[in-house]
């Protein structure tokens, strides 16, 4: 069943289920997340993502193996790294509020990469502001030195001032082109096309258009060009420059987090860009319900 992801598609979304907006409990998200790794969308789905702060409560009801991904201040990240759950396979922290300096926190961080003897993979999230550019170069320069760290960024949020314009999100991708920097996203992606939320009024961005940026941008666009696919609100010519490139590796974007992972599964299945499997004759109800995955 594996199959019915194609390489574009593969770990795109990780699974953020107890951070907002759906914040689920981790008693909820931690047999959720299983689900969704028995379902035949799995090869699509990451991590689940919990802060590190509910680390030990994750370990005590987390099936052995589980991949997790932690969430957390550079303080508290620090404080735990001696006592992470098994499974954990990627940290992520800010390194700066909006208008402080990054690189302190960056280096912060990079110290305790050193440190660490862990092939955790390590994202630091950096705001859209003052200091963005150099603060890239110094994450490119320690990616270069050999640390598994790469960048993240914010996409929305519970306010207006979180979601970067269409022409800030063309400039950041083109900038981690240019510097051969792996990113990953995080908040506002709930849908795979840019729409304006009934409920708050807000415009969303949609992980198809950023796909579209992604791919452009890789064959050499500029973030003029960018901007104008990030800003397509039409579903299907979006899903049409996406789809010859479905049997392609994904460039530079390592993933998103998603807080509900049935959404993106559902809007890529209604663009055609991902195959449900047909049920299979003689399968037991919980079996078909694992392997369909999305009501």
């Amino acid at each position: 069943m594996s199959n019915a992801v194609p390489p574009l598609l593969t770990a795109l979304v990780d699974d953020a289920a107890v951070f907002p907006p759906g914040s689920a409990a981790l008693t909820d998200a931690v047999p959720a997340h299983a689900n969704h790794r028995a379902a035949w969308y799995a090869p699509l789905i990451g991590p689940l993502l919990i802060p590190v702060a509910e680390r030990d409560a994750f370990r005590a009801i987390a099936p052995p193996g589980t991949a997790v991904g932690l969430v957390g201040e550079p303080g508290a990240v620090e404080a735990a790294l001696g006592d992470l759950p098994d499974g954990t396979c990627q940290i992520e922290s800010p390194v700066a509020k909006r208008g402080e300096e990054p690189r302190p926190g960056i280096e912060r961080l990079a110290a305790l990469m050193r440190k660490s003897e862990e092939p955790w993979q390590w994202y630091l999230e950096v705001p859209l502001a003052w200091g963005l550019m150099s603060a890239l170069d110094l994450v490119a320069a320690l990616r270069a030195e050999g640390l598994p760290i790469a960048a993240k960024f914010r996409t929305g949020g519970l306010a207006a001032e979180l979601f970067p314009t269409p022409v800030e999100l063309a400039a950041v991708i083109c900038a981690c082109r240019d510097r051969d920097l792996p990113f990953k996203l995080t908040a506002g992606l709930h849908h795979a096309v840019r729409h304006t939320d009934a409920e708050t009024g807000l415009v969303h961005h949609g992980f198809l258009n950023i796909l579209a940026a992604v791919l452009a941008a890789a064959d050499g666009a500029e973030p003029a060009d960018l901007a104008g696919v990030l800003s397509v609100t039409e579903p299907y010519p979006l899903a049409e420059r996406v789809r010859p490139a479905l049997d392609r590796e994904r460039p530079l974007w390592v993933a998103f987090g998603s807080c509900s992972v049935q959404d993106p599964v559902a809007d890529l299945v209604a663009l055609g860009l991902l195959e449900r499997p047909r049920r299979t004759p003689g399968l037991s109800t919980a079996a078909g319900s694992a392997s369909d995955g999305v009501a």
